[in-house]
């Protein structure tokens, strides 16, 4: 391979980790194409999974700010870039490698942060992003129907308290 042809593939690299919310390192060895293929289906729309050279990778990470990474590039190493939910992508990966015990996580990075393989798998077990912001929508709701409801109390109750005390003022003043 021509130089030229390492740095246009070291530039695309480092693009594709800057236009990445995370990225996820896996160990691929022993896997076949047509499994690496129902890996790729797995992680959903927003993520692309490519196997890569580590040392034009290593490279990539570093122009790209990403250092912490160096530790994770030996072996056959693929990423997965995720520019969508985080969470879907992990969720893929973490069922593929549940099936096919040959898909090992190294590690990854999440907003800039570097994520372990437990880490990767904690977040795997995290609801979506839609879920999440559901149930926040459901919250505000709830809160903004109780918040009502007060409303509504205070004035019928004024006006209860108001109409007791006329009659019993009424009553006080027949009784004179």
């Amino acid at each position: 391979m021509a130089r030229p042809d390492k740095a246009a593939a070291v530039a695309e690299l480092t693009e594709q980790f800057r236009s990445s919310n995370a990225a996820v390192l896996t160990e691929y060895r022993g896997l076949t194409v047509a499994q690496l293929k129902t890996l790729r289906r797995s992680l959903g729309e927003n993520a692309q999974y490519a196997v890569v050279k580590n040392t034009l990778t290593k490279i990539a990470a570093n122009e790209a700010g990403i250092s912490t990474l160096d530790d994770l590039f030996n072996g056959p190493t693929a990423v997965a870039f995720v520019t969508g939910d985080p969470v879907v992508s992990a969720k893929g990966l973490r069922d593929f490698a549940k099936d096919n015990p040959n898909l090992v996580i190294k590690g990854g990075v999440l907003d800039g942060k570097a994520l372990s393989a437990d880490e990767i798998k904690k977040l795997a077990d995290l609801e979506s992003r839609e879920v999440l912001l559901a149930k926040l929508a459901g919250a505000f709701k709830g809160k903004q129907t109780q918040a009502a409801q007060v409303f509504q109390a205070l004035p019928s109750k004024f006006v209860r308290t108001a109409e007791a005390l006329r009659a019993k003022q009424a009553e006080q003043g027949g009784a004179e």
